[in-house]
């Protein structure tokens, strides 16, 4: 991370935690001051998988290609292409993906024998193989037996390790499997040398104490390195897959502005930004591209971005209220972060004018179009700015100068030709 995406902090009081590593931030003294729970963090990028699941969304093969390069380009660590037996355009997509990316790509597989031998076909360097182990889900969606899931998921890790390719084994549905037999299944690939357990929060209905207790219990039984997959039903999957990097797990599965079955997974861009700020674990991602790659996500899924959506949304880094716009104009680390930016993530910071609007505010942005204002005229405008916003107004900057020129606020170009 360079340096210049950390600005300097302006309040000389200010106390730090502990000592700061060159180029980063930490938390101010308080609360929240503590040591690093965990050191290094891996990002598994799910979107062209299981974010392209999202109810009413395709990426064309093209539209795959972009976001490969986008999610290669800012190095994150695995992008999981597709399911490649799916199609015959699923399959080439996924190929291309695996022969033109540095990123290690990877490829979905049922416990079937098809869709393993297309996924190694494919490419990929990783194989991830998934079966149910709940009881649910095994009876009324595999329509199989327990220990027919074990048999024919082993077999899929030893063909997957047999050919070369690294093995990752998910029992989904985890968090509503039997422990028992969990611990049966992931000892089982355990033993024929699976590379990476995931454990899937697939219906969204862990906690993170007790998530982070489901991965405690995985890593005591298997050697394998771990994985996490949370769903976001109860708006809970950023702070889950962060649970799961607490216990110990390696690396968690994402998916940009958190698209994915039903309500979606946990967002890469939340998941990402929370270890680099919160934690100050170095993911080695280059995330001043998240706003951009948001962006083109947004445009290919059709899925609206919320305004209020943690990093990317367009309130994020936005200030309307008098107090906190006056307050960040000041030093932004007042009602903002202090340990996210918006240059971080490639965003800018935003003064809205409004209802709530602050005379700080006003003369901010008067001052940047070229006005020369006095005290009494900001309060006029800012008057008037409150007024047209109350009545369910957006306030432009076009309102802001008009409202200056009906005031008769001196422009620096009348002052430079008088």
């Amino acid at each position: 991370m360079g340096e210049g995406r950390h600005p300097e902090l302006r309040c000389p009081t200010t106390t730090w935690a502990r000592p700061v590593p060159a180029g980063r931030v930490e938390f101010f003294d308080g609360t929240l001051a503590t040591e690093t729970e965990f050191e290094s963090a891996r990002v598994f990028d799910t979107t062209l998988r299981d974010g392209e699941q999202a109810p009413r969304t395709s990426f064309s093969y093209d539209e795959k290609r972009t976001i490969a390069e986008a999610l290669d380009r800012m190095g994150t660590h695995v992008i999981e292409a597709g399911f490649p037996v799916n199609s015959d355009a699923e399959f080439e997509a996924v190929s291309d993906i695996a022969a033109s990316t540095s990123a290690t790509t990877c490829g979905l597989a049922r416990i079937v024998e098809k869709d393993v031998e297309a996924a190694l076909d494919s490419g990929v360097e990783m194989v991830h193989v998934f079966a149910s182990t709940s009881d649910v889900q095994i009876e009324d969606s595999m329509h199989a037996t327990r220990e027919e899931v074990v048999e024919r998921s082993v077999a899929a890790v030893e063909r997957v390790k047999e050919a070369g390719a690294t093995a990752m084994f998910s029992p989904m549905d985890a968090t509503r499997t039997d422990e028992d037999y969990l611990k049966q299944v992931v000892e089982a690939v355990s033993a024929v040398g699976v590379d990476w357990i995931n454990i899937p929060d697939t219906c969204g209905v862990a906690t993170p104490s007790r998530f982070g207790d489901v991965v405690r219990t995985v890593d005591e039984h298997s050697d394998a390195r771990i994985d996490v997959h949370t769903h976001d039903d109860f708006g809970m999957a950023t702070a889950n897959a962060i649970a799961g990097f607490e216990a110990g797990a390696d690396q968690a599965q994402v998916s940009i502005n958190g698209i994915g079955e039903r309500a979606g997974n946990a967002a890469y861009e939340e998941v990402t930004m929370a270890v680099e700020s919160v934690y100050g674990v170095d993911t080695g991602i280059d995330t001043t591209g998240i706003s951009e790659l948001s962006a083109m996500v947004e445009e290919y899924s059709d899925v609206p971005v919320p305004a209020n959506k943690p990093v990317v949304g367009d309130n994020a880094f936005a200030h309307e209220s008098g107090i906190h716009a006056a307050g960040v104009i000041e030093n932004s680390d007042t009602f903002e972060p202090g340990v996210m930016t918006p240059e971080m993530v490639g965003a800018e910071r935003e003064f809205v004018l409004g209802k709530h609007t602050g005379a700080n505010s006003v003369r901010k942005r008067l001052e940047e179009s070229g006005f020369v204002p006095t005290d009494e005229e900001v309060r006029t405008v800012t008057r008037r700015v409150k007024d047209y916003g109350a009545e369910k107004n957006a306030v432009t900057v076009a309102d802001l100068e008009r409202f200056a020129r009906e005031v008769g606020i001196t422009h620096e170009e009348s002052e430079v030709r008088a």
